[in-house]
C-alpha cells in the first residue's frame, strides 16, 4: 500500500464574528485556500482528482455541496470533483483522513482536504434552526429519544460542564488555561511562527465594504488578557457552573486545506513532502458527556501506532472548553510543555469544519519550527466521537 504524504498546509487567519472576514462569502473564502494550496506546491490544477471539504452549517450560503462550489469559485478546472462532509468539529480532519485513505489505496494520487466555515453567515446550528421554523422536525428521532429518555438534545455546553466535575477542573484551573492559550497565541504571532501558515487575504466586513488592508493575524487573540479578567466573565450555567465565554473556544470565520498525495502524486508534482500521515483512526463513545471522547481515542491510536504518550513532540487538541485539553492531559499524562504550544482555539477561534485541516495546518509547520518527529491531532465531536491523526515530519 502506498503512503500518504501531506506537502502543503494553509489557513487564513481567524476572523471574529462580524470581524475582518465577515464579509466573505464562504465559497469564495474556501476558494483562495484551494488556490493557494496550488500555488504553493506549483501544481497542474488537472493533477488533482479530488476536493474533500469539512463544513458543518450546510445551509444558506454553505449549502449546496459547498466544496464543489469552492472548486468552481477557484482556479481549478471543472474536471475537478468536490464533496461535502460534516463529521461535526471533526469535519476537515475526517476530510483529511479521506483523503490520506484515497491516495494510499492508488485509487487517486493528489486530493485536496479542506474545510470552511463562516460564522458570521451562516450562525451555529443554522440547519436545525431552519428546519424547526419550516415545521421539518428535529434530530432526535422516536427510537433516538427512546435509547436515551433523559436526555431531550444533546448538548456540547452540558458536556463540558460534566467534564469539568468528572475531572475535578475548577474555575480557576479552567480561567489559567484560558489564559494560557492567549499567552501562547499572542507570543506566537509576535515570534512570526504563524506567517508561513497563514494566507494574506484582503479585510472583508460584514456590510460588504473592503477594510482596506490584509488580515494576517488571528483576531481572536487578546494579548492583553489578564487572569482578573477572564475571572470576571459570566458564567454559561450559572447554577454550578465552571465555564464561561472566556474558557470556551471563540466562533469565527475561517477555512483552511492540506494536500495530500502519494508516492505516484509526489514525482507527478515534483515537490518534498512536509509530512507523512503515520496514522488514523476514529472512535465512538458517550453522546451525552460528549466531548470526552478524545481520551479514549488517543489510548486506542496510540496502542495501534505502537507508540506511547512520550513519543509524541507536539499535540493539538481541540480546545472546544477548556475542560477538553485539561482532562485529556489528565487521563493521558501528556506533557503540558507539548500541547498546544502556540495557543488553540479558546484564542484562535474555532471556524467548526475548518478547525480538522486547521489545527494540522498548525500542528506540521509547528514540528518543522521545532524540528519534532512526530505529531498527534485529535479534536472532540458531536455526538461523542474523535479522530486521532498522527504524522510524521519529513
Amino acid at each position: 500500500m502506498s503512503e500518504a504524504y501531506i506537502v502543503a498546509a494553509v489557513r487564513t487567519a481567524g476572523g471574529r464574528r462580524g470581524g475582518r472576514l465577515s464579509g466573505w462569502h464562504p465559497v469564495d473564502l474556501g476558494a483562495r485556500v484551494l488556490d493557494a494550496l496550488v500555488a504553493r506546491t506549483n501544481a497542474d490544477p488537472a493533477l488533482i482528482e479530488d476536493v474533500i471539504m469539512g463544513c458543518v452549517g450546510q445551509a444558506g450560503e454553505q449549502s449546496g455541496n459547498v466544496a464543489r462550489n469552492a472548486v468552481l469559485a477557484s482556479s481549478l478546472p471543472e474536471s475537478v470533483p468536490g464533496t461535502s462532509v460534516d463529521r461535526q468539529c471533526g469535519s476537515s480532519q475526517q476530510a483529511l483522513h479521506f483523503a490520506a485513505q484515497a491516495v494510499m489505496s492508488g485509487s487517486m494520487d493528489v486530493v485536496i482536504a479542506a474545510g470552511v466555515e463562516s460564522m458570521t453567515r451562516v450562525p451555529m446550528g443554522t440547519p436545525g434552526i431552519l428546519a424547526a421554523k419550516a415545521g421539518l422536525g428535529r434530530y432526535m428521532s422516536p427510537q433516538l429519544q427512546a435509547n436515551y429518555p433523559e436526555v431531550e438534545s444533546f448538548s456540547q455546553f452540558v458536556g463540558a460542564e460534566m467534564m469539568a466535575r468528572k475531572y475535578e477542573l475548577s474555575r480557576e484551573q479552567l480561567d489559567a488555561y484560558a489564559l494560557q492559550s492567549h499567552k501562547r497565541a499572542a507570543a506566537a504571532a509576535d515570534a512570526g511562527r504563524f506567517e508561513r501558515e497563514i494566507l494574506p487575504l484582503e479585510v472583508r466586513l460584514a456590510g460588504g465594504e473592503a477594510g482596506g488592508e490584509m488580515h494576517t493575524r488571528d483576531e481572536g487573540i487578546r494579548a492583553d488578557a489578564t487572569l482578573e479578567g477572564i475571572a470576571s466573565v459570566k458564567l454559561i450555567q450559572e447554577d454550578g457552573g465552571r465555564l464561561s465565554a472566556a474558557s470556551a473556544s471563540q466562533i469565527c470565520d475561517g477555512a483552511s486545506g492540506v494536500m495530500v498525495v502519494n508516492e505516484k502524486g509526489l514525482r507527478a508534482l515534483g515537490v518534498e513532502p512536509l509530512a507523512r500521515i503515520h496514522h488514523m483512526s476514529m472512535f465512538g463513545h458517550d453522546p451525552v458527556i460528549m466531548l470526552e471522547a478524545p481520551l479514549p481515542a488517543t489510548e486506542r491510536a496510540l496502542r495501534k501506532a505502537g507508540m506511547s504518550i512520550a513519543d509524541i513532540d507536539l499535540f493539538e487538541v481541540n480546545e472546544a472548553f477548556a475542560s477538553v485539553p485539561l482532562a485529556w492531559l489528565q487521563a493521558t499524562g501528556a506533557d503540558p510543555a507539548r500541547l498546544n504550544v502556540n495557543g488553540g482555539a479558546i484564542a484562535l477561534g474555532h471556524p467548526l469544519g475548518a478547525s480538522g485541516t486547521k489545527l494540522m495546518t498548525t500542528l506540521v509547520h509547528a514540528l518543522h519550527q521545532r524540528k519534532g518527529r512526530y505529531g498527534l491531532q485529535t479534536m472532540c465531536e458531536g455526538g461523542g466521537m474523535a479522530n486521532v491523526t498522527i504524522v510524521e515530519r519529513l
